[in-house]
């Protein structure tokens, strides 16, 4: 069930003294970011603000992650499981979720790709306004998007070329240059993978 102002009201409030746990997820990896718990009233300025806002048990008060620290997490949407006692907050993190610094409280196992690359992203979105010389992507950047478009389309051809020869690792090697660069210049352009995945996501339910 989406959660909105209108059915507050009918989440299980009454099974957990008007507490209800939430667990946060990256809208576009997937990966979980951090669990806490909500209020009627932390539910009700989630919504209202765009900012996911719990109840902090310790504070005994709504808290309203990253009003200390600028790390908010946006919301995307919220909803809840079909027992109604349970809630899921697709959100967008400005900046690390956890207070150690690390994106997600999850710290330790392996990284699903797609989890990967929106942290590539993320990382590719930082270094859009650094110092041309801090790194290649920074460089790039500082070049333009006539040079960003160029190097798309070269990694294109290399990695057509691997394919044809069937030269599988090589295939791979610029399979990924070709990703990256396409990621460089969506960030370039303002756009996002995400973008591109909505896309994909229209043309599939037609």
């Amino acid at each position: 069930m989406i959660i909105t102002l209108d059915n507050i009201d009918a989440l299980a409030w009454d099974k957990m003294d008007n507490l209800l746990p939430v667990v946060v997820q990256h809208a576009v990896s997937g990966k979980i970011q951090m669990q806490g718990y909500m209020t009627p009233d932390a539910v009700k300025e989630t919504l209202a603000t765009g900012h996911v806002t719990f109840f902090s048990r310790s504070k005994q008060r709504l808290w309203t992650k990253g009003e200390s620290s600028g790390h908010t997490l946006e919301l995307v949407e919220l909803s809840a499981d079909c027992d109604q006692d349970a809630l899921v907050a697709l959100a967008i993190p400005n900046g690390p979720t956890c207070h150690t610094g690390d994106p997600s409280c999850w710290h330790e196992g392996a990284t699903p790709a797609f989890t990967f690359i929106a942290e590539l992203e993320q990382l590719l979105a930082e270094r859009k306004n650094a110092d041309p010389n801090s790194s290649y992507t920074a460089k790039l950047y500082g070049k333009g998007i006539k040079r960003i478009a160029q190097k798309v389309g070269e990694e294109g051809v290399e990695t057509a070329l691997a394919a044809t020869a069937k030269d599988w690792n090589e295939l791979k090697n610029e399979s990924a240059d070709l990703l990256y660069h396409l990621m460089v210049l969506l960030q370039a352009s303002d756009l996002s993978v995400n973008d591109v995945v909505e896309v994909l996501k229209e043309r599939h339910q037609k």
